[in-house]
């Protein structure tokens, strides 16, 4: 009889250099003493082996992708918090200075209105003191022509 022919194990699985030359000689041995189906055995176990690591390595970067995501997600998320807590601090400060300047200017308002009694009050003092001079010097005038009308009576 003559031996079988030896199928080669896939070169393209993702394993370590000690994992592929052992499957290799698993290949070879189980060739050599079973034939065929054994190789046809060992290859399926060789590929279901090297589907479950590719599996476990594309879970494992899975999660890690995962992972790194919710940390650029927090970082992102606390940038952005960070600015809107200093945009808050600052408007809460905004609305202080802005209700000082309220009470200020209401301040000011009161002390301008108080301005404008006193000098209204002025004026019109100002006005009855002219009022007061004008009827003095209209009371001068009627005197002194009174007087003067007096005197051209005694003169005659």
């Amino acid at each position: 009889m003559s031996s079988p022919p030896q199928v080669p194990p896939a070169s393209t699985r993702v394993q370590a250099t000690a994992e592929t030359e052992k499957a290799q000689a698993d290949t070879t041995a189980a060739a050599a003493a079973g034939g065929l189906e054994a190789s046809l055995l060992q290859l399926i176990q060789n590929h279901q082996h090297s589907s479950l690591k590719l599996r476990e390595q594309t879970e494992r970067a899975k999660r890690d992708s995962v992972r790194h995501a919710k940390r650029v997600s927090d970082l992102l998320t606390d940038a952005l918090n960070g600015g809107v807590q200093e945009s808050y601090v600052i408007e809460k400060r905004i609305e202080l200075e802005i209700r000082t300047l309220a009470a200020t200017i209401a301040k000011f308002m009161k002390q301008t209105d108080q301005w404008l009694a006193t000098s209204h009050a002025i004026n019109t003092a100002v006005k009855e003191i002219g009022d007061f001079e004008n009827w003095m010097k209209t009371m001068d005038l009627d005197c002194k022509s009174i007087n003067a009308a007096i005197r051209n009576i005694y003169q005659d």
